[in-house]
């Protein structure tokens, strides 16, 4: 294999030829020769050192012990949230340069949204218990919050979105879209980093969930596997290019469940304490404490 001729210098040059092209097209011929973007294995060790030290006896390294917790954390800490200030720093610069603005002082701006961000980690903590025991209580087969903590991909997807959400509310996509996809591909559920979540949030089972950027979901809300929060519809610019923003996904108020391979299409409310049954397809709002079948979909209005 070694005396191979695999015509290296010929694609090499072949390839450079086409990143040139594409940079010429979409105007990057002057960007500079540094790469200036977030990494993603970065990203994936800053979020699991995160989230260990968030749940450190039980989602830390393992041989932890309790009288050298709080040492681990802030050790922990220092070193995560140091690594994702240059991450941060990295995206507002590429975000500086996208726009043709001068990047200014982005290692000062970088350091407040961090600093902001470390200083929400206990009620993200809060937050992050109240959907583990929503999933404890909210599913029979479940025998403690240690089995749901470290087991349940619908927990792991919801810590991933808590974290994600703080920077794309800071304007910073890339970072955050990073930690939401860590979570997609570990679990196949797809949550926008977007999406607004109330609290005591459960989704049981998971695989297949979809919920789009401007979703608002209410208090003690729960999704089976397959479920979808989508959008109805994609306007279009008099250029034909896909309008950005628009708040096209669904509202979910406070104690819905929505059952397996339920569809959810536009800027629809699902009212307070209703249920959707499993399969349906639904385009429009329901009252509060509606019971959404579809047999009764079928037959009329919904009750």
């Amino acid at each position: 294999m070694h005396n191979v001729d695999w015509q290296l210098e010929k694609i090499v040059t072949q390839l450079r030829a086409t990143r040139e092209t594409w940079r010429e097209r979409n105007g990057r011929s002057r960007e500079r020769g540094c790469r200036e973007l977030p990494s993603r294995s970065a990203i994936r060790v800053i979020t699991d050192d995160l989230i260990g030290a968030l749940f450190p006896m039980r989602l830390g390294p393992s041989d932890l012990r309790r009288e050298s917790e709080d040492f681990y954390v802030g050790h922990t800490l220092d070193a995560t949230l140091n690594a994702l200030c240059h991450e941060v720093c990295l995206e507002l610069k590429y975000i500086a340069r996208q726009l043709g603005r001068d990047a200014g002082d982005t290692q000062a701006r970088a350091v407040e949204i961090v600093q902001g961000f470390a200083a929400d980690l206990p009620k993200l903590r809060r937050q992050l218990d109240a959907d583990v025991m929503a999933a404890y209580h909210g599913d029979p087969a479940a025998r403690s919050v240690d089995e749901v903590l470290l087991c349940y991909p619908g927990v792991h997807a919801v810590i991933h979105h808590r974290i994600a959400s703080y920077f794309y509310q800071e304007d910073l996509s890339l970072l955050a879209r990073m930690i939401a996809e860590i979570a997609h591909s570990d679990t196949g559920i797809d949550i926008h980093p977007g999406a607004t979540i109330g609290e005591g949030f459960f989704i049981d089972h998971g695989t297949g969930v979809v919920i789009g950027e401007t979703a608002i979901i209410g208090n003690n809300v729960r999704l089976y596997q397959a479920v979808t929060l989508g959008a109805k519809r994609f306007p279009a610019d008099e250029r034909g290019h896909l309008e950005k923003g628009l708040p096209r996904h669904p509202i979910v108020a406070d104690d819905v469940v929505i059952y397996a391979g339920a569809t959810i299409l536009g800027r629809i409310t699902i009212g307070k304490g209703s249920i959707i049954g499993g399969n349906v397809w639904l385009t429009r709002s329901v009252e509060p404490g509606s019971n959404v079948t579809q047999a009764n979909l079928q037959s009329g209005p919904c009750p």
